[in-house]
């Protein structure tokens, strides 16, 4: 296969345009609160977009619809997970802990967030939750590396240690250059980006295999149960496809979206702007995968690429069926969505890094240029021993997802959620739910008991043990309590 100019051209056009708005960000970047949470100066779209795009990343495009495309609507649970936890953490969590960092020593960083709500003055909450944020980050980051390879790497007709330097390479340099502002600016338009090629793609694989009633005779030759959403499922598989939305509580890069807004009240009309394009995208990314399914039976001679790998399923449709200028700008889409997130996560990095040990433990003296250039550095070192990770090139998006998501969603999704709705919840009970959820999941995934999803007993666990260590202890002191009922108050303000 050669090189398709027009795609390589779209491809560099749109690299070009994404360094530029990180050249923007870099100006506007006067210190280490704008290079890691953009001054909180985020409008109501933006704060909804930038998370949505950094919420979904290369799986959205990729391993979705790949895993749809080998079984069917059952896969879809996930979807159904994903959005309901997701309108929970707008709902709970997300104008809450806007105000609680604000008013919890405008904390920059979950981490800093921990400490200054506990008033942990022993450091441990800070130090666990940043080792916490750096293993399962660098997972997560391997994850988009990966993804981002597989696409250079069918486009471009390159080697898979090649395509995953290319791929890796772009995403360092605009969020090593611009920090926070840039990715949030990109971010927004990475997720239009997003929601144009999921609306367009499914409409025209439907019209190619047919039109729908074709497309469902022809899924349905394949194998009757892709229409069945319980198919091949028993209880514990359909729990374990819905308990995806746990996760969302607590996601770093997905919080500190909520942290960086203009203000609580933005948070009303972001999480409305989010939700709708979430649920479009979630849709458009099965249709990608159930009417490919329609496709490739009526194509089989075309199927060779995605019966090795069915998450190329979104890119050898966009390579069959469309021209190839508005393939490459499908195809952009997909490394959209791959650097919306692993830019966003590699800045959590960056910050728990330079905020949370860098400055706590070694130099609470250091200026804010000296916290710049070592949260630039930190960009470099994570990104490093992500494409380390990444380097094997039998991994699988999906996989390293769901290890990544699991962890923090059991790590921290108890302790912030619990944190921003009950004051009595105390230092010690939110290090033992820490602890206890990051533990439950690293021994689970090695044991796969029952075949149940390891964020099912991470969050349960964790949950147990947040309130029974809190309530086992001392009662939090007037100072926290005060705090809490300030920031609750400040919350229901109109």
């Amino acid at each position: 296969m050669t090189v398709n100019v027009p795609m390589l051209v779209t491809f560099l056009i749109y690299i070009a345009g994404i360094m530029f708005i990180g050249l923007m960000g870099y100006r506007a970047t006067n210190n280490f609160n704008d290079y890691i949470l953009g001054g909180r100066r985020l409008g109501s779209t933006v704060t909804a977009l930038s998370a949505g795009a950094s919420d979904m990343s290369g799986w959205l495009l990729m391993a979705l619809p790949g895993a749809v495309f080998l079984h069917g609507l059952s896969e879809s649970w996930i979807a159904i997970g994903l959005i309901t936890g997701a309108y929970l953490n707008w709902k709970w969590v997300a104008g809450r802990l806007r105000v609680q960092t604000e008013i919890n020593n405008n904390a920059l960083t979950l981490p800093d967030y921990f400490t200054s709500r506990f008033e942990d003055r022993s450091g441990l909450l800070r130090l666990i939750s940043a080792i916490i944020i750096l293993i399962f980050f660098t997972i997560y980051c391997a994850s988009g590396i990966v993804a981002a390879a597989r696409l250079f790497e069918s486009t471009f007709n390159m080697s898979y240690g090649t395509a995953l330097w290319a791929g890796a390479t772009a995403t360092i340099i605009y969020t090593f250059i611009g920090g926070f502002l840039a990715v949030s600016w990109t971010d927004t338009i990475q997720a239009t980006l997003m929601i144009f090629a999921l609306i367009l793609t499914p409409v025209v694989v439907i019209l190619a295999a047919g039109g729908i009633d074709t497309s469902m005779i022809l899924i349905t030759a394949r194998n009757s149960g892709n229409m069945d959403m319980f198919n091949g499922l028993n209880m514990i598989a359909i729990l374990s496809l819905l308990s995806w939305g746990l996760g969302y509580f607590g996601q770093p890069h997905i919080l500190v979206r909520f942290m960086a807004a203009r203000s609580h009240q933005a948070i009303h009309c972001a999480r409305r702007i989010a939700m709708t394009w979430m649920i479009f995208c979630l849709a458009g990314a099965i249709a990608v995968g159930f009417f490919g399914i329609a496709y490739f039976e009526d194509n089989p001679e075309q199927a060779a690429s995605v019966s090795l790998n069915a998450e190329r399923i979104f890119i050898e449709l966009a390579r069959l069926l469309f021209n190839p200028w508005i393939a490459g700008i499908l195809l952009s889409a997909i490394f959209a969505a791959v650097m919306s997130t692993l830019s966003c996560q590699l800045l959590v990095c960056s910050s728990a890094i330079t905020e949370d040990l860098y400055k706590a433990l070694f130099r609470r003296t250091a200026g804010q240029k000296e916290l710049v250039l070592v949260g630039r550095s930190a960009v470099l070192l994570v990104a490093s021993v992500a494409i380390a990770l990444a380097a094997n090139p039998q991994n699988r998006v999906l996989g390293l997802v769901s290890y990544a998501w699991a962890g923090f969603g059991a790590a921290f999704g108890p302790v912030v959620l619990i944190s921003v709705l009950w004051s009595r919840m105390t230092r010690l009970g939110a290090l033992a739910g820490m602890l206890t959820g990051a533990t439950t999941v690293i021994i689970w995934k090695q044991y796969a008991w029952l075949g149940l999803y390891e964020i099912i007993p991470g969050f349960l666990f964790a949950s147990i043990a947040i309130f029974l260590v809190s309530l086992a202890g001392k009662v939090p002191s007037q100072t926290i309590i005060d705090r809490f009922d300030g920031a609750e108050a400040e919350f229901r303000m109109p």
